[in-house]
């Protein structure tokens, strides 16, 4: 399925973090939290204007991000989980 944010929209892929500690021990599903870090998977035209013109995404497909984590919409597209999000529910891109 292909899917395309609209405006200031960005959909984000979240990436899987370590399911170990630093000491060793495992940590269970139940007790994981959901990462706030993912992959840009699609962005939109950009943020329309109070001029009529467009203000293009400073991100673009591929970028690393962190996310506030209550940020977006939690879809599945082909079983896979993402969040669509506005540009500005991310806080910064991992370089």
């Amino acid at each position: 399925m292909k899917i395309k944010p609209m405006n200031d929209r960005v959909l984000v892929l979240r990436v899987e973090q370590e399911q170990k500690t630093v000491g060793g021990l495992i940590i269970p599903d139940t007790a994981k939290e959901k990462p706030q870090e993912g992959k840009v998977m699609a962005v939109g035209t950009g943020k329309l204007g109070d001029d009529g013109k467009r203000t293009a995404l400073e991100v673009k497909v591929g970028d690393r991000v962190l996310f506030s984590k209550y940020a977006g919409t939690e879809i599945k597209i082909d079983g896979v989980e993402h969040v669509f999000m506005k540009e500005d529910d991310i806080l910064g891109v991992l370089e």
